[in-house]
């Protein structure tokens, strides 16, 4: 399965986020298909290529939650109601 997953990068006590594209079955720092963005919650910036998250959703990629959460912030999806 393929998410749109969160990949670690930067230095110790820094994280930052790359959004990507991966199989699920893929480590958390593994090799990515594709690098749609990224986030850093120190400053809590977040740059994302709109177009290509649509057109992975529209492919079937899933989301993880945090990904959710940062794309409902920046009003990218609606939000789901379970």
């Amino acid at each position: 399965m393929v998410k749109l997953r969160l990949k670690r990068y930067g230095r110790k006590k820094q994280p930052s986020y790359r959004i990507v594209v991966m199989d699920s079955r893929n480590k958390r720092d593994g090799k990515a298909i594709e690098e749609l963005g990224f986030y850093n919650p120190i400053n809590n910036e977040t740059r994302v290529d709109i177009s290509k998250v649509l057109q992975r959703l529209a492919q079937g990629a899933q989301t993880t939650r945090t990904v959710q959460n940062i794309l409902n912030k920046a009003q990218i999806i609606a939000k789901e109601n379970n």
